[in-house]
């Protein structure tokens, strides 16, 4: 099993954690990644509110880049997905926007490359019972909250892996792996994404509300799939507690972290050090590392 990995920005800057953990994950299980050379940033939030036909352009650039490999695109960043997956749509669909995006890449592209979310590829190809004959500790009945945000299964009719309302392949993951997933309403409320610099007072607020509802279902940790999420209930966790008089200490890993644990690899592969709100007393009082 060989993808063709596409990092992304966050991955090789703010969010060196995801890909640490990710490419261990990977590792152990077998599933090789080769990344893609020369691949351009997707535009993820900016892009597509300024330039339309730039948003289409930027993946496209990366997803030619991905054919002359033969191979299929596995990426992790919730954003990066989302923009891959839509300029694949277009391409594929919409013959007016395909003939200008082709003049700007200067080639001819139709959508042809396969794009897929890591969650999705461990879940539904490489299979949650193969993950569970990897299983070394498993997580301790650890209680999540699993966090999908807004991208990862939004709009169902181009992401085409998990039900949009109310996803649940994170869930069954960390459920193989010994989690215990709580039941909760925010799994796919919006965080403020990419709001975090421009209008910090709403993603305080909607972070504030993601953490609390959280809490009060009874997770001990959140777990998430996507950079910007990861940031604003992690890093901004502190001004969360601050604005709103209220602790929460609530460790956010992504999914692959936990995975991970799981899975025998030591802490340090996982970049575990790296998170604003520390998990290793949590972690420590499971028994799981």
């Amino acid at each position: 099993m060989k993808y063709a990995y596409f990092p992304g920005c966050s991955l090789h800057s703010t969010a060196k954690e995801y890909d640490q953990s990710a490419q261990a994950v990977c590792r152990r299980l077998g599933i090789e990644l080769e990344e893609i050379p020369d691949w351009v940033c997707c535009g993820a939030t900016p892009t597509h509110v300024t330039d339309h036909l730039l948003s289409i352009a930027l993946p496209v650039k990366t997803l030619l880049q991905a054919r002359k490999m033969g191979l299929g695109v596995l990426t992790c960043c919730a954003a990066c997905f989302s923009r891959l997956k839509v300029a694949n749509k277009i391409m594929r669909e919409d013959e007016w926007h395909r003939e200008r995006v082709n003049e700007i890449v200067e080639d001819k592209y139709e959508g042809e490359v396969e794009v897929r979310h890591i969650l999705d590829i461990l879940v539904n190809e490489y299979g949650l019972d193969k993950i569970k004959g990897n299983v070394k500790e498993g997580l301790g009945g650890l209680k999540i909250a699993s966090y999908y945000g807004c991208l990862l299964t939004r709009p169902p009719e181009v992401t085409k892996f998990d039900d949009c309302e109310n996803p649940t392949s994170m869930d069954r993951l960390m459920e193989t792996l010994g989690a215990q997933p709580v039941s909760w309403p925010y799994k796919t409320e919006c965080c403020g994404a990419g709001l975090s610099l421009t209008r910090t007072e709403i993603v305080l607020k909607l972070s504030y509300d993601i953490l609390r509802m959280a809490r009060d279902e009874g997770a001990e940790c959140l777990t998430v799939a996507c950079p910007l999420c990861q940031s604003n209930l992690d890093m901004r966790q502190m001004q969360v507690e601050k604005k709103y008089e209220e602790k929460f200490c609530l460790p956010v890993l992504y999914f692959t972290q936990l995975a991970g644990l799981a899975l025998g690899i030591e802490p340090g592969e996982l970049g575990l050090n790296k998170l604003m709100v520390d998990p290793m007393k949590l972690l420590k009082e499971k028994g799981l590392v």
